[in-house]
């Protein structure tokens, strides 16, 4: 058994300890908002906070993060479900098309914007390297803009 916490909620896994995070997020916890995309850590659709670092799940074994607290996009939301600056600017910019990746964007926007609160636009191409196939990067980046500005007001 391995303990971590997951969307500020303790639990225990009984699962082999070198399965990816992202099948024991799936498919032991029934969160479903980390997506697999490519297997190798470079996509970004599988995105996890770990200790407040964005990190890909897919490459994650379930030993590391024994004792760690994991959220994922569906944790990112506040009191009673309302929307983060995040998740907020999302839906005002129209970011999602298909929608696949955008469960990693959130959570590494999320990161990015703990640690810098005022990116600049090369301090955004250098944090988020996820892959939209898509390609609404405008958009994303309006909206990394318009999450930054919404955090510093509110």
């Amino acid at each position: 058994m391995i303990s971590l916490t997951v969307n500020d909620t303790a639990v225990r896994v009984s699962a082999p300890p070198d399965k990816p995070l992202l099948w024991v997020l799936r498919e032991d916890l029934g969160l479903l908002g980390p997506k697999y995309g490519c297997g190798v850590a470079q996509c970004g659709a599988c995105r996890v906070l770990i200790d407040g670092v964005s990190t890909p799940s897919c490459v994650t074994p379930l030993a590391e993060v024994e004792g760690a607290s994991v959220v994922t996009v569906e944790g990112l939301s506040g009191v009673e479900g309302a929307l983060s600056a995040v998740q907020q600017a999302w839906l005002e910019e129209q970011v999602p098309q298909c929608g696949f990746c955008q469960p990693g964007f959130l959570v590494a926007v999320t990161a990015l914007l703990d640690r810098n609160p005022n990116p600049s636009d090369a301090e955004i191409n250098e944090a988020i390297t996820n892959i939209c196939r898509c390609g609404t990067y405008p958009r994303i980046r309006r909206a990394i803009h318009r999450a930054a500005a919404a955090r510093v007001q509110g």
